[in-house]
């Protein structure tokens, strides 16, 4: 296979000096936790004072609370995940802030969306950049996510020169420093097209805090609250994001989470195309756990290979147990259900259809854009990672795939791993 990229540590990792240097580093740091220290370092670093309603504090005392307890996370992570809660308490006062001084943005329509749906590793991420290549519609780059408002008195050129970008892309260099074969997995570079559940972020909710740690204390209060007020904060950034480019457009988003969320997703969107991704889940989960046990060099002090493979076996169900069961609250004339196996083998015909759902015009220039981003972004660009969750896990592929018969059963699905 060209380009092919082998990873034969996971469980004992070979560590480069840069990946030592940061590790040891992290170990002379000392991070506060403490709910008093996270809100007053956002205040110092924007101006604020006003957080909004108070009910963020039980999410966040959750996150703190296990991080902080985890004697498995390393000190370097420690600082990353401390750099998390801050920069979304900073998001957070910087939202209420522009919300309270422009209350006309909770009137700006967010109107027929184009949601992209499906397991993570199934082909979401590639079909939401490929339809953001579509430039009459609104899509959410990786750095504005994570920055959605600037700091008071920084310029917000909404391009490279913005500072916010330059920390995006300050940040995406580090990371490829001490995590140098995340790109050809999952690349986070300040352009590429990223999931609105960030912005739930400074709401302190989401599944994505799920992906920073081996956190299920923050699952278990994830499944026992209703998501919708979250969805709703997050729709309001979404307002507020429209109301600064100063155009009202369609937007095309994608999250896995929405799997187990869709009653609550078409609630908040009630007028959104849905666009479910399918692909078979021993794939996904093969590809999960290994890029998540390739981070944890960096992350915990020992690779947690059993609990991975555990805990998102455990996750891929849940996810894949509420789409068969909620499906039908996606009405059939506004949702396409894309077989991963199909979209790559004709990612045109895909967007075709995806297209005719959406009643968007697939005509001359947006065809060209399309195919534009087909030629720049083939399959393994960055090179193609050789999973096998057999030799790296100690799991048979086949017989984890029996657990999701009852998903093979709803959809044509095809098994790739063997």
């Amino acid at each position: 296979m060209a380009n092919a990229i082998h990873i034969d540590d996971l469980a004992a990792p070979r560590l480069g000096e840069v990946q030592a240097g940061a590790l040891a580093w992290g170990e002379t740091v000392s991070v506060d936790f403490s709910e008093q220290a996270i809100l007053e370092a956002a205040r110092r670093h924007t101006g604020l004072m006003d957080f909004g309603p108070d009910d963020f504090r039980e999410r966040l005392g959750v996150l703190r609370k296990a991080w902080d307890t985890d004697t498995e996370i390393t000190g370097f992570h420690r600082s990353v995940l401390h750099g998390y809660l801050v920069r979304y308490a900073s998001n957070r006062l910087l939202i209420q802030d522009t919300l309270q001084r422009h209350p006309e943005i909770l009137q700006e329509p967010i109107e027929r969306p184009v949601i992209v749906v499906g397991l993570p590793r199934s082909g979401t991420t590639h079909m939401v950049n490929l339809l953001a290549a579509d430039r009459r519609l609104h899509s959410l780059p990786l750095w504005e996510s994570y920055e959605p408002v600037p700091l008071p008195g920084e310029p917000a050129s909404g391009d490279a020169t913005d500072p916010r970008y330059r920390r995006c892309a300050e940040a995406w260099a580090g990371m490829q420093q001490v995590t140098p074969l995340l790109a050809a997995m999952h690349p986070m570079n300040p352009d590429h097209v990223h999931e609105e559940i960030e912005l739930m972020g400074p709401d302190f909710a989401s599944y994505n805090f799920e992906w920073l740690s081996l956190t299920p204390q923050w699952r278990d209060h994830y499944y026992a609250h209703d998501q919708t007020p979250h969805y709703e904060y997050m729709k309001n950034v979404l307002r507020l994001l429209q109301w600064r480019r100063g155009e009202c457009k369609r937007w095309v988003l994608k999250c896995p989470q929405h799997l187990e969320q869709l009653p609550v997703l078409m609630k908040t969107f009630p007028d959104a195309t849905v666009v479910i991704t399918h692909r078979d889940p021993v794939a996904v989960i093969q590809s999960t756990v290994t890029m998540l046990a390739y981070g944890q060099r960096m992350n915990r002090r020992h690779v947690a290979l059993q609990s991975l493979i555990e805990y998102w076996s455990d996750r891929i169900e849940h996810l894949l147990r509420a789409c068969v069961r909620d499906r039908e609250s996606v009405p059939a004339e506004r949702c396409v259900d894309s077989m991963f196996h199909m979209f790559m083998a004709d990612q045109m015909g895909t967007m075709e259809q995806v297209y005719a759902i959406a009643e968007l015009e697939l005509g001359i220039a947006p065809r060209a854009a399309l195919e534009g981003y087909i030629t720049d972004h083939p399959r393994g660009k960055e090179g193609q990672v050789v999973y096998n969750l057999q030799r790296d896990f100690g799991v048979d592929p086949a017989a984890l795939r029996e657990r999701f018969r009852f998903y093979f059963d709803r959809f044509p699905v095809k098994a790739e791993t063997y």
